[in-house]
């Protein structure tokens, strides 16, 4: 599956088959959690909620191909990524596009 952030595809013609996306909420244990916590009293990259953050994406662009596969797309253009705080040590990531049939 082709993933681009550009709403084309490079010397192709598409057509659009609709909005997809993939979401997961995301958490971190209580133990990792609580040395995230003290990380913020020195600073540096809290490497647990990066490692967190990264696999929430993964898992999220998997669920939006998975969504485009089911419609017969080629490719997902227009791609992008948002999250947000759900509670405290829990993120949603949503990953989203517009799933497109080459011609």
């Amino acid at each position: 599956m082709l993933l681009l952030n550009i709403d084309y595809v490079p010397g192709k013609e598409i057509e659009a088959l609709g909005i997809v996306k993939g979401t997961v909420v995301q958490s971190k244990n209580f133990g990792k959690d609580f040395m995230a916590g003290m990380k913020t009293l020195v600073g540096g990259e809290i490497a647990g909620y990066t490692e967190m953050l990264n696999e929430a994406r993964q898992i999220a662009t998997k669920r939006m191909v998975d969504e485009a596969q089911a419609l017969g797309a080629d490719a997902v253009v227009n791609v992008r990524y948002g999250s947000s705080s759900v509670m405290q040590g829990a993120a949603e990531v949503v990953a989203y596009g517009t799933a497109v049939k080459l011609k």
